[in-house]
């Protein structure tokens, strides 16, 4: 059974495993690299790893596995919205309503935080993650911007109401 996690300091050597099992699966999916997250040491993690009020992360978990992560970042100074982030789902655990679930923690934090709306950014080669997003109710909103990491792509930004 998969449970969503909110991430605590005491979880953030799985923290540091997912992600980097994300940033090395999926490369042109993050705005970082493998080779620059490598690096953090482990008080760093538990840093990421520590509550703040105007960010989440959620970790899906089949029993002591990570197998997913997301986040979300509240600004207040384009809304009140919400931006999801670092969305990933390990290859063994795609297509049977994970991701879903990941979003759906997402969507409840964004609406404690009294916002109507989840933003995103996809990269225009992650054909599947577009197709997912579309599927559970994200629109692109016509906005893009060059993908930081590598010129040949872009990233278009989606949006979904959740009022």
């Amino acid at each position: 059974m998969i449970t969503i996690e909110p991430i605590t300091p005491q979880k953030a050597l799985t923290l540091k495993d997912v992600r980097l099992r994300a940033l090395q699966d999926t490369p042109s999916a993050f705005g970082s690299t493998h080779a620059r997250e490598a690096l953090f040491t482990d008080e760093m993690w538990i840093v990421r790893a520590t509550l703040q009020p105007d960010r989440v992360t959620y970790l899906a978990m089949d029993g002591q596995e990570a197998c997913g992560i997301i986040g979300g970042f509240l600004n207040l100074e384009e809304g009140p919205r919400v931006t999801l982030v670092s969305m990933w789902v390990a290859p063994t655990h795609r297509c049977v309503g994970v991701g879903q679930q990941l979003v759906q923690a997402i969507t409840g934090w964004a609406k404690a935080q009294s916002v109507g709306r989840l933003f995103l950014q996809v990269t225009n080669n992650n054909d599947l993650a577009i197709a997912f997003y579309q599927r559970i109710g994200f629109a692109k909103t016509g906005r893009t911007e060059p993908y930081p990491n590598d010129p040949n792509l872009v990233e278009y930004e989606m949006s979904k109401d959740i009022s």
